[in-house]
């Protein structure tokens, strides 16, 4: 009975008796995840390629059928609303999915084009199958072949008569698909999927391993890693998407003007954001010593933490870790962190702040690349 909030459905945090069982799974056979509350909009219409290329930070124009998008959109001071998936289903259709509600925000900016924005949230389903095993559950469902299905691409198909939209994307850095289906089918869905699955050690996960598995890939969330624009109090809660790691170098100014252009170009010209998205890594030895002090063996919570922890550079504070997690994998303390530029380059030494027993210490932390964790598989195309 764990269960959690998500856009106002709920969400299961774990099905097993603990979430290093679904983790496993994740990382070492199949996963079925429900990621059904994502906020979803299909966009249509002949002005639909232009609506997509003025929202987005992205080229729209080099989209192509059957291709996802990672990208985020940003209102007119350049700082991020959200960040999500565009899928190209044909020349004049999309499927946009964000974090957060943007029907008005869309369809404010599809002002004297002629393109349709619907909300499909509540009957399009959505469930990720993730996992080294995933190719194999799906090929066994649908009795096809998608060992050439490359990363970020699409493919209709059907799985024991139901129809489905299935593209090779997840939240994971794993090797994995997503699986579209009308929201009246999503049961009969999940119920085949977990079938074709058991040959391959499937296991139901919830949010409590893709929270981990997700900042082993450097994946941010948006309202822990970065707060939208739209919620921001002060101007340091807004991000521009350079501060924001990956969804810097997706910028594109080499394109029709775009919402927020102008002031990212003025922010660029400046000399970048004074703060930037890192991965950290943390010292062993140091949390050992921590722990040690108090009598007590080290402890790692087997979940992701999402609170704020200061991190220092000599006794100054120069940013915070905003999501910190164990990696079952690496063996280690990973965290994202926001740091100000001077102290983002890799192999930076830091100090993070460290509780234990109600004391507050400090362990080493060094600056790292994202993502913690690339596997080869992920985007690995088969014959």
């Amino acid at each position: 009975m764990q269960w959690r909030e998500w856009s106002g459905y709920f969400a299961a945090s774990a099905y097993a008796d603990a979430p290093d069982i679904e983790y496993n799974a994740i990382r070492e056979a199949a996963a079925l995840i429900d990621v059904s509350p994502l906020y979803k909009y299909e966009v249509t219409g002949p002005d639909a390629p232009s609506f997509v290329d003025r929202v987005i930070v992205r080229d729209a124009r080099k989209l192509q059928i059957d291709q996802v998008w990672y990208t985020c959109w940003c209102d007119e001071h350049g700082k991020v609303m959200d960040d999500g998936t565009i899928t190209r289903l044909d020349e004049t259709t999309y499927r946009w999915t964000a974090a957060d509600p943007s029907l008005r925000w869309l369809r404010m900016n599809a002002t004297g084009l002629d393109v349709q924005i619907e909300e499909v949230t509540e009957t399009l389903a959505a469930l990720a199958l993730q996992g080294p095993l995933s190719r194999g559950v799906l090929e066994a469902l649908t009795g096809q072949p998608f060992g050439d299905l490359r990363y970020f691409r699409r493919r209709a198909s059907q799985a024991r008569k139901i129809a489905i939209d299935v593209t090779r994307t997840g939240y994971t850095g794993d090797l994995g698909y997503e699986l579209w289906v009308a929201a009246d089918r999503a049961v009969d869905l999940w119920d085949a999927v977990i079938g074709a699955g058991i040959p391959y050690g499937i296991q139901p996960a919830g949010m409590l391993a893709l929270d981990i598995a997700r900042v082993e890939a450097g994946l941010i969330l948006l309202e822990v890693d970065y707060t939208s624009s739209r919620h921001a109090l002060i101007p340091e809660q807004a991000y521009s998407p350079f501060e924001l790691g990956i969804l810097g170098k997706l910028v594109t100014f080499d394109k029709d003007d775009f919402v927020g252009k102008r002031a990212l170009q003025a922010e660029q010209r400046g000399g970048g954001p004074l703060r930037r998205l890192v991965g950290l890594e943390i010292e062993w030895n140091g949390l050992e010593k921590l722990y040690a002090a108090q009598d007590l063996p080290p402890v790692m919570q087997p979940t992701t933490s999402r609170s704020h922890v200061p991190l220092f550079a000599g006794r100054k504070q120069v940013g915070r870790a905003t999501s910190t997690t164990w990696s079952p994998t690496l063996k280690k303390g990973v965290a994202l962190a926001s740091v100000s530029a001077a102290q983002s380059s890799v192999g930076t030494e830091l100090s993070v702040e460290w509780t234990v027993e109600a004391r507050r210490g400090r362990a080493l932390a060094k600056v790292v690349e994202t993502p913690f964790l690339n596997l080869p598989r992920k985007t690995a195309v088969s014959s």
